[in-house]
């Protein structure tokens, strides 16, 4: 059987999302408020507006990825191996800044094509901190307020930008609550909304005085806060748990300790928030299975 852009193949499951992003995401509750959200509302439309355009902020391995994994899952029985989802990487995809014009008319059709095979396609730009300046904005007319673009409907399709702009400014403002004696829970969107905007438009990089931020095309903002310990340590317990791994508690304490924090006087948030995890359990299996071979 050949997936195609129907029912059997394309069953949006928003319970499913919040159910995976409760279960493997953690620290992150205005992720969890902002994206279940965003996409119900897109999804339940019958006729959109526009196409659903979400740009994740914040540190390295702090969840973006995780998250736009899910989402397409919740929307694809294939979920990433879909046909209707594609994933740019900027380094891979577009990696010499001299030829942004070339990528952003090869991105242009790209998009034409698969909206035309289906128009609940989703667009995954990963690094677009590292995208050629200006590229991005070859997308504008299929996410912004029109009805069709060269006859073509785009308003059911999902843009999802991945991004470490911002991420040190969230960090900052995170860290001052902390400071302060408040709850992180307590952090709002609104707290940081137009921290992330002005990073993301005023910092170097792909979106860096963009008319996809300036002609606010851009529909939710989702910052990703900073990992603590605490976080990194239910990353740990999550991934061996995954594996049938079983792990003593001053084990648990040892992976977490070996990774880096900040700042140098509390270091209380992980600067790869759980990227290294599971490399970490890869060593620890390896040196727990030559243990069991002698």
């Amino acid at each position: 059987m050949t997936e195609c852009c129907g029912a059997a193949w394309i069953r949006p499951n928003l319970t499913a999302l919040e159910e995976s992003l409760e279960q493997n995401l953690f620290g992150q509750h205005l992720v969890l408020s902002l994206v279940s959200k965003a996409v119900r509302a897109h999804v339940k439309k019958r006729e959109p507006k526009k196409a659903l355009v979400m740009s994740f902020h914040g540190w390295t391995g702090s969840g973006k990825n995780f998250v736009a994994k899910f989402l397409v899952e919740s929307l694809f029985k294939l979920g990433m191996s879909s046909k209707f989802v594609h994933l740019f990487i900027s380094t891979l995809h577009f990696p010499n800044n001299g030829q942004a014009d070339i990528y952003k008319l090869n991105v242009q059709d790209w998009i034409r094509g698969n909206v035309s095979q289906c128009e609940n396609s989703v667009f995954i730009f990963d690094e677009i901190d590292k995208m050629p300046e200006g590229m991005i904005d070859g997308i504008k007319p299929f996410i912004d307020h029109h009805e069709s673009v060269g006859g073509k409907n785009f308003r059911r399709a999902i843009f999802i930008f991945l991004s470490n702009t911002g991420g040190r400014d969230i960090t900052k403002a995170t860290l001052k609550f902390w400071s302060e004696g408040r709850q992180r829970e307590d952090i709002t969107y609104t707290d940081l909304e137009s921290l992330i905007n002005n990073g993301a438009f005023n910092e170097m990089g792909g979106l860096h005085r963009s008319a996809v931020i300036d002609s606010s095309l851009i529909d939710v903002y989702v910052p990703f806060l900073p990992l603590e310990r605490r976080h990194v340590r239910l990353c740990v317990e999550k991934e061996a748990g995954d594996r049938n791994i079983s792990l003593r508690e001053d084990e648990v304490t040892s992976i977490v300790d070996s990774l880096s924090y900040w700042p140098g006087d509390s270091k209380l948030y992980s600067t790869t928030g759980c990227k290294r995890i599971s490399n970490k359990l890869d060593f620890y299996q390896e040196d727990f299975d030559n243990d069991e071979e002698l």
